[in-house]
């Protein structure tokens, strides 16, 4: 076996360490610059962490889940799509073992469409006869990230009245995958949709809203008369 010298022996160990670890988030944790997303000219972007939004019982008819939570954030900040991931697994797994699998419903509201880019920097011995430093530095994509302004809502549980308290808990344990600030915020709306509850039951009873899925449908005075389309506001009260 043919002896190395100490020269060849770090430039070759630098060789092999070339590949670099993910950075924390703190790295890449404030709003700097322009919105940097995927396209023809941005290419070879990872795919991202979170690839579901919607979980639980997702289907259920908007009458039975009426109780609705939001996760609000305090900051203008951006949010890894990792740490959107990780607040969803903790939020549906205590979900799951409070409320049952057909309990609840979590959505999370923000996508990351922000790419992160790094500089790849050789950090081992003999490592500074290798790198280029800060020349060509423009870095290549590493993740992505939602960027987040305040009072955003960032994840969205809707439940029954009675699971309210373990929604909230739930809530709770997600805001510690963020950075920054989050205030978990109880809504007056029914479920989902942008009714309030005194609203919605009117609705429903007069006919001018509709279930549609897990949100409903307006039904207007005006416009042309069908049999969807049939129903008289009662304005008097």
């Amino acid at each position: 076996v043919r002896n190395l010298s100490t020269k060849q022996t770090h430039s070759t160990f630098a060789l092999h360490s070339i590949k670099m670890g993910r950075r924390p988030a703190r790295c890449v944790r404030f709003q700097k610059n322009k919105p940097y997303i995927k396209s023809r000219f941005c290419r070879g972007v990872p795919d991202s962490k979170i690839r579901i939004y919607d979980c639980g019982a997702k289907k259920t008819n908007v009458d039975v889940f009426p109780f609705v939570a939001h996760l609000v954030s305090d900051e203008k900040e951006q949010l890894t799509a990792c740490a959107l991931e990780a607040a969803r697994v903790a939020c549906n797994k205590y979900l799951v073992k409070n409320t049952g699998k057909e309990g609840y419903h979590i959505r999370t509201r923000a996508h990351p469409f922000h790419v992160i880019r790094q500089n790849k920097m050789l950090s081992c011995a003999g490592a500074d006869r290798l790198s280029s430093g800060m020349r060509h530095s423009f870095g290549k994509p590493m993740e992505m990230a939602a960027r987040i302004s305040i009072g955003q809502i960032i994840v969205s549980v809707r439940s029954k009245d009675n699971n309210a308290h373990h929604v909230i808990e739930a809530l709770r344990r997600a805001k510690f995958k963020f950075p920054g600030r989050q205030k978990i915020m109880k809504s007056n709306k029914w479920g989902f949709t942008k009714f309030d509850r005194e609203e919605y039951v009117k609705g429903r009873k007069e006919g001018w809203i509709r279930p549609d899925g897990c949100s409903v449908k307006y039904i207007a005075e005006h416009g042309p008369i069908s049999e969807k389309n049939h129903v008289t506001h009662n304005s008097s009260e």
